[in-house]
C-alpha cells in the first residue's frame, strides 16, 4: 500500500501568517505603532553636572502620560510638549546624584504589549 501526500508550497506560503495578529490579548486584533524615542540628550555615556537637564522625543504615542522616567532607580519629574508628530519630554536629573554613573530609564506603558515600551541610557554625572 502506498500513501500519497500532496504538499502545495504556494499554499504554505500563503498562509504562513496566520495567528499574527492576536499576540496573546485573547485573540483580539491590537494595532498599535511601537513607540519610538529618538533625539536623546546629553548623548549616551555623556559627562553631565548634578541637575542637568535631559530630553529626547517618543513617536508613536497618543497620550504623554503614558510616559515616566526614572534615574538611577529614581522616579523624576518630566515635562511633555506636543510638536506634531511627537511629543518632546524634558526631566532634570536629580541634585543629590554626584560624581556617578546613572541610568536614565524611560517607561512608555500601554494596555497592550506590544504597544509598550522601554529604553534608556547611561550618563556619567560629575562631582559638581
Amino acid at each position: 500500500m502506498f500513501a500519497v501526500i500532496l504538499f502545495d508550497a504556494n499554499a504554505a506560503m500563503d498562509h504562513s501568517g496566520h495567528g499574527g495578529g492576536g499576540s496573546g490579548n485573547g485573540g483580539s486584533d491590537v494595532t498599535c505603532m511601537h513607540p519610538r524615542l529618538d533625539r536623546i540628550q546629553p548623548a549616551h555615556l555623556a559627562t553631565v553636572a548634578p541637575g542637568s537637564g535631559f530630553s529626547f522625543v517618543v513617536f508613536n504615542i497618543d497620550n504623554p502620560k503614558l510616559v515616566s522616567v526614572m534615574v538611577k532607580q529614581k522616579p523624576v519629574e518630566i515635562e511633555t510638549e506636543f510638536k506634531d508628530p511627537f511629543y518632546v519630554v524634558r526631566g532634570k536629573i536629580p541634585d543629590s546624584l554626584r560624581n556617578t554613573a546613572a541610568r536614565i530609564d524611560v517607561k512608555i506603558d500601554a494596555k497592550y504589549n506590544p504597544c509598550k515600551a522601554t529604553q534608556g541610557w547611561l550618563v556619567k554625572i560629575s562631582e559638581n
